[in-house]
């Protein structure tokens, strides 16, 4: 997969304070250094719904799991087939979990910096002295005639570690045979490694308190200068202030920001029928702690009206966000505003066309609307950091494994999330899925349209749509 920059890379380390830090200098006084995450690099907290699912995956593979309690460990999702986040603790890439469609399940890669973390008892090999400076130093692969011991459970295409006689681990790869054919061979790739860059680990312990109080000056200085844009803004367009919001956590931030510029101002809540419990639930929660209107609409039946037209959205075709999002909110400003400024929690590593977008723009479909992005230059780390230290009431869905908010059935969620929401909602998931074969019997699709998730997309295009964080 192509790497791809959406921004200088922010993320860096503190290893006094064991946190992220979003600067070259920690509030302590340190000089941070950077983190080498994979671009775009957008970082976020694994919460402790992540930790138990990582720590799990790695257990069942390596028999001792990776992510140390006390410690804090980042998620950074890279580009892949489906998903697959990398995971940093101590101020490294220690490893990563990639989802398997196919199988429907995880597959942990981890680094050789995660032996400083756990002490796999399962899925490793050990080589004689005499291999170790070439797979060590060179990145050369494990020879039948290096090899000294080899775990029984290890299967062709398994991730494992390398390890030295004294227990030291020197690299990690992936078998190319089973262990019962490994001990048979006299020559030949028993495990290709994997080359990783040099990384720096140093584990300890810390709370997301410490990491907000170490990032103190920087989001003081973020949250200053959106500030001001917002009132720069507002000052230029004197039209009635609003905030979008979706539940998410970049609504949430920017709805922050703008309180403390504006004062209170009225919510847009585009209801598109098709949002989590948790998504209502926290509209409400905000709306109550910050005494803020809300004013939503709701197109009951639109969506599944165009449905039987179109079958369901894609990434390519995204009708969804036209009917159930633009249109309605486009009924909703006429109705009570007649025009509006609006503040939207856009942030440019979200994506492409948020990159390339204005700061201020006005959509086509909705010409009344005036939209401002007050935090398009934060990371999700920022965002994160910033709602903790404001203590302020996020979406708990994110503390269920997704990591972005918005409709259960959007098109361009990978598969992996996907499953989270069949396993954890499955009466939606089960209204979805009758809907899905009605349309594939409809069409006469193959039988794999459905659980290949081919639905999502239409052909090759790949139109990117808006998605709500």
């Amino acid at each position: 997969m192509a790497r791809l920059f959406l921004g200088k890379i922010m993320l860096r380390w503190c290893d006094s304070c064991h946190t992220p830090v979003l600067g070259t200098t920690c509030a302590c006084g340190a000089q941070t250094r950077p983190v080498a995450v994979t671009p775009p690099g957008d970082a976020r907290p694994a919460f402790p719904d992540d930790v138990e699912r990582i720590n799990r995956i790695y257990e069942e593979h390596f028999g001792a799991p990776l992510i140390p309690k006390g410690h804090l460990a980042l998620l950074n999702k890279v580009p892949a087939e489906d998903r697959m986040d990398e995971i940093v603790l101590g101020g490294a890439v220690v490893g990563a979990v990639r989802y398997i469609p196919e199988e429907r399940c995880w597959e942990p890669l981890p680094r050789p910096s995660a032996a400083l973390l756990m002490q796999p008892t399962r899925r490793s090999v050990v080589v004689s002295d005499g291999a170790v400076p070439s797979i060590r130093d060179e990145g050369a692969s494990v020879l039948a005639p290096g090899l000294v011991s080899i775990d029984p459970a290890v299967a062709e295409g398994d991730p494992v570690f390398i390890q030295a006689g004294t227990g030291e681990c020197i690299g990690v790869g992936r078998a190319k045979v089973d262990a019962a054919t490994a001990g048979t061979m006299e020559r030949g790739v028993i495990v290709r490694t994997r080359r990783n860059a040099p990384s720096v680990c140093v584990p300890g312990r810390a709370t997301w308190e410490d990491a907000v109080a170490a990032n103190e000056p920087i989001l003081t200085d973020y949250e200053s200068a959106s500030i001001q844009f917002v009132q720069n803004v507002a000052e230029k367009n004197p039209l009635p202030p609003t905030v979008s919001y979706s539940g998410g956590k970049d609504s949430l931030a920017t709805l922050l920001i703008v309180k403390k510029a504006l004062g209170p101002v009225p919510l847009l809540f585009a209801d598109t029928g098709l949002e989590l419990p948790e998504t209502y639930e926290n509209v409400d929660a905000v709306a109550d702690r910050y005494g803020l209107e809300v004013l939503r609409i709701h197109d009951e039946g639109a969506f599944w009206e165009e449905f039987v037209e179109r079958g369901p959205p894609a990434v390519d075709d995204r009708w969804c966000c036209h009917v159930c999002k633009l249109h309605p909110l486009s009924r909703l400003i006429d109705e009570h505003l007649g025009e509006c400024l609006s503040f939207i929690g856009q942030r440019k590593y979200e994506s492409v066309r948020r990159m390339q977008s204005r700061r201020v723009w006005r959509n086509p479909r909705i010409p009344q609307q005036l939209s401002a992005a007050p935090i398009q230059q934060w990371t999700a780390m920022h965002v994160w950091l910033y709602i903790f230290r404001e203590k302020a009431p996020y979406n708990t869905l994110y503390e269920r494994g997704l990591d972005r908010i918005g409709c259960y059935l959007c098109p361009s969620s990978d598969l992996a999330t996907l499953d989270v929401i069949r396993s954890t909602f499955p009466e939606l998931w089960s209204t979805w899925l009758e809907k899905l074969i009605w349309w594939q019997e409809r069409q006469g699709l193959p039988p794999d349209w459905i659980e290949r998730g081919l639905w999502r997309r239409r052909g090759d295009a790949d139109e990117e749509g808006d998605s709500y964080n």
